[in-house]
């Protein structure tokens, strides 16, 4: 199965989750920070590692807005797709709002009309 990191604002931490969760429960390896980054650990070095090795970055956002931290996830996995490793951003809209200019382009899933579906396609988008 594959490598997955979510991406998310913190606001919306609690949708993050029960995303992941239905991405580990469909049997891929799911890279989250409230799971993998530790009190006494450096968050910079486990996000590094998080994003080292990954197939998919779930980038989520909302009406939110973005954060440092997230930009600081997707857009050096956005160069190395764009460098032709084999990785790929798959946008999800949780509420409202856009994502990236940079990424308007990519077809996204939609878990704000329908969670059902869009979980569906996601993992459709997932090999």
């Amino acid at each position: 199965m594959a490598n997955v990191f979510v991406s998310y604002r913190t606001p919306d931490v609690t949708t993050a989750m029960k995303l992941a969760e239905a991405l580990r429960a469909a049997g891929h390896e799911v890279w989250l920070d409230r799971w993998e980054i530790t009190i006494g650990d450096s968050i910079v070095e486990r996000i590094n590692q998080g994003l080292t090795g990954l197939s998919y970055l779930v980038l989520c956002w909302s009406a939110s807005g973005e954060s440092t931290w997230q930009r600081r996830e997707w857009q050096p996995t956005l160069a190395r797709q764009l460098e032709g490793e084999p990785v790929k951003i798959l946008p999800v809209r949780l509420s409202g709002g856009t994502g990236p200019a940079i990424i308007r382009d990519l077809r996204y899933a939609d878990l704000e009309h329908d969670w059902d579906a869009g979980v569906r396609e996601l993992l459709a988008a997932i090999r």
